[in-house]
């Protein structure tokens, strides 16, 4: 019988060691090396085809001018935000990974897109629940399909026996911490695991050009369980955000070998599943009866995407000894630095004020498009004089107070006349080479800080 062989691996980047360590040499990490048991026989790892009684393929080196290339077409999805996502639909054989925290919708999604590819065979492996679970979710949902497969298993070579009977179109894993293969006897979810089934995956999608997600947990710090280098191995990886209290998910690539790393979907979470949110500026503005001060509408791009988001603002006298900065969805530094500005440049006294920044909707914005927005709404506060309703911004403040122009400011100002406003505050040298008058909104340019305030508060 043949001695068990063990080995340490760091459960943070996948690090191995043949002995305990204290701490990572490869991310820093302490108290991360976990042990666990290998297979050193490599026989049969080489390819996916062990789990269909096949053979290794072997392969020889061409140049780069002899290999035959076809461009394939993607496979468009009926789910408007996923296509945009990955890039303008499904690439045949790439692997996608998809995490979030427990309860977020990843399940769900997956289902409801195998449901929706109706002219497509689909097979969904469950290794977390049963297939009367996955019915029971399905029922929920408004659309069914003829061509949805479903399979209740863990192993990978039985996984396999059963894709080579029905040669799906699409494979969804859900998830891939669940699976285990026979080439490795640690358990499920372990470092060696994770990336050895990763491995037969990967070498199953390229080969047969067979596209295929993979669900994956994460951990509490949010990033993705497993080692580093599974999100090196898949093509793209999305994370499903969301506060599990509200209503709307976001969907955000963070790799994309096939497309832009700045797209974002929105979904909404209902009943029967998740709606996808065409237009979402309309739900991240609040419908108000009546002007509220502190608070401004601001243009911002996420990707190709134009977005109108609502920026409220509360600026009051300091109650303790301390002025209290408190920013929700926004840099904080960034807020501190604009506060600084408006101090020095535009001779407000604000350094005896609490300041509390919100960005409506639960969003995370970067976009420094929106420091105008976030000067006027601090202004509007601190003066106790609400922002005109049809006003909006779209502009980055400098250190001297100067307005400084932003990209794609052509899109912003059609979202904003889209939806209704009647004016939009930008730079003078965006506007220089734009074609003002084939919009219906007014365009109001600026270059400081005293003509923004003198256009809030002109009337």
């Amino acid at each position: 019988m043949a001695k068990t062989k063990t080995s340490f691996f760091c459960q943070n980047c996948g690090s191995q060691s043949p002995k305990w360590l204290g701490k990572c040499p490869s991310c820093g990490e302490w108290n991360t090396y976990v042990e666990e048991v290998i297979h050193k026989e490599e026989t049969g790892r080489g390819s996916w085809k062990q789990g269909l009684g096949g053979e290794k393929r072997t392969a020889s080196p061409k140049k780069l001018q002899e290999i035959d290339f076809e461009q394939q077409p993607r496979t468009i999805t009926r789910d408007m935000e996923l296509d945009r996502v990955l890039g303008g639909g499904i690439v045949p054989g790439s692997l996608v990974l998809i995490g979030g925290e427990p309860g977020i919708g990843k399940s769900t999604l997956m289902l409801q897109i195998a449901l929706t590819l109706s002219k497509l065979k689909v097979l969904y492996v469950s290794g977390e629940e049963s297939e009367a679970q996955i019915k029971m979710r399905a029922e929920r949902m408004s659309v069914t399909s003829e061509n949805c497969y479903v399979l209740s298993e863990t192993n990978t070579q039985n996984i396999f026996e059963q894709i080579s009977i029905l040669k799906p179109d699409i494979l969804i894993i859900d998830s891939i911490q669940t699976l285990n293969s026979k080439h490795v006897e640690s358990v499920a979810g372990s470092v060696s695991q994770v990336r050895e089934c990763t491995a037969e995956l990967m070498r199953f999608a390229k080969e047969t050009g067979t596209p295929v997600f993979l669900i994956g947990h994460i951990t509490k710090d949010g990033s993705i369980a497993g080692p580093k280098v599974l999100e090196h191995m898949v093509d793209t990886v999305l994370q499903f955000e969301g506060d599990r209290h509200l209503s709307y998910r976001i969907l955000r690539t963070s790799k994309n070998r096939f497309g832009s790393t700045n797209e974002l979907g929105i979904y909404e979470m209902r009943a029967d599943g998740l709606r996808p949110v065409a237009n979402p500026s309309e739900i991240l503005l609040t419908q108000r009866e009546e002007l509220l001060n502190g608070v401004a509408i601001g243009a911002m791009m996420e990707g190709n995407r134009p977005l109108l988001i609502e920026i409220q603002s509360l600026v009051s006298p300091a109650t303790y000894g301390t002025p209290q900065r408190s920013s929700t969805g926004y840099d904080a530094k960034r807020l501190n630095m604009l506060l600084a500005v408006l101090e020095k440049r535009g001779g407000m006294r604000l350094g005896q004020q609490d300041v509390f920044l919100n960005v409506a909707g639960g969003m995370r914005v970067d976009d420094p498009a929106l420091d105008l927005a976030v000067c006027a709404s601090l202004i509007s506060s601190y003066e106790d004089n609400p922002v005109p309703e049809d006003l909006c911004f779209a502009g980055e403040v400098g250190l001297g107070g100067e307005i400084r122009a932003v990209h794609r400011v052509d899109n912003r100002i059609a979202e904003a006349e889209k939806l209704g406003f009647k004016r939009i505050l930008v730079s003078k040298y965006a506007v220089k080479g734009l074609d003002v008058d084939k919009y219906n909104i007014k365009i109001v340019p600026v270059t400081k800080l005293e003509e923004m305030y003198q256009a809030l508060f002109a009337g």
